[in-house]
């Protein structure tokens, strides 16, 4: 955990970028912040532990050699807690603020009515993250300058991929607590895959995915409980050529959810994942062109 003044003078996110684009692929790390505004920290109710039980820890460490693949990745540096792009812009709960929320906001979303809205109520085990209501404006401010330039990266990145390549895959990096259950029952799965349902990415990307990953020996589910959340459904677009798969990481895997620190696994994971990425990219570009969806 690092404690910031604000982001104006680092940056809430960075892009690392290869010196050369060999790869149709971009990777998102949007939750693995850990950059905490010392404004943020004093108005929590939460010591530092408790407060980043929603990162998802390291994931940007685990897949930063994806540059060297040529492949850019984005990262956020601001924390989940305190900012969520992964969901509408402005998914917001009135029950938060002081003042009326603006009538664009969407109030009503399941993810709002469960405390995870773009500025999250709760952390971990619903533990509420506010000593009192925010004003309007801190929400807004977060909105305007940190969630809006990012998503407009995002979509520079995958439109120069698009453009260069002809089609362009993203892959969205998230990792899981061990803790909960599975709703089907029984302990969680290495890795959930989420597509959406199928309307994110081609099917052979996904089926791919998990061959690779079983074949490894991991313990793979698809959709379940995670089907990939507003980035893979916002840009996941296979008719237009635009691919997004949500890849879910158990955070047992390499990691003491306890301490947050890594363990021993971090290393042979990181490997794996290289070797899953290298499996993804030998898929023909073919299955990803415009068209290939309703060819199939």
């Amino acid at each position: 955990m690092k404690v910031v003044n604000g982001f104006e003078d680092s940056p809430a996110f960075d892009v690392l970028t290869p010196t050369r684009r060999h790869l149709p692929f971009v990777f998102n790390s949007p939750h693995s912040g850990r950059s905490y505004p010392s404004s943020f920290i004093s108005s929590s109710r939460l010591d530092a532990a408790s407060i980043r039980r929603s990162e998802d820890a390291y994931v940007d460490e685990l897949f930063e050699w994806v540059v060297s693949l040529g492949a850019p990745m984005i990262r956020a540096h601001f924390p989940r807690a305190y900012l969520d792009v992964n969901r509408e812009p402005y998914e917001l709960d009135p029950k938060m603020f002081e003042e009326r929320l603006p009538p664009y906001a969407n109030v009503r979303s399941i993810r709002v009515a469960g405390g995870l809205g773009t500025i999250a109520r709760i952390v971990g085990e619903s533990q509420e993250i506010y000593r009192k209501r925010l004003p309007v404006n801190e929400a807004i401010s977060r909105i305007e300058s940190i969630y809006k330039p990012y998503h407009r990266t995002l979509r520079r990145l995958l439109a120069e991929t698009h453009v260069s390549f002809g089609y362009a895959v993203l892959v969205d990096c998230h990792s899981m607590p061990s803790t909960i259950r599975n709703p089907d029952g029984g302990p969680r799965p290495d890795f959930i895959l989420g597509d959406r349902y199928g309307t994110s990415c081609s099917p052979v990307l996904v089926e791919a995915a998990m061959e690779s990953l079983r074949a490894m020996g991991y313990t793979v589910s698809r959709n379940k409980p995670y089907a990939g959340g507003f980035i893979t459904e916002h840009y996941g677009r296979p008719a237009k050529a635009l691919h997004a798969l949500q890849l879910e990481i158990n955070r047992a895997l390499y990691m003491d959810e306890a301490s947050l620190k890594p363990h021993d696994g971090f290393t042979a994971l990181s490997r794996d994942l290289h070797s899953f990425v290298r499996d993804l990219t030998e898929i023909g570009g073919n299955i990803f062109e415009a068209g290939a969806i309703a060819a199939e």
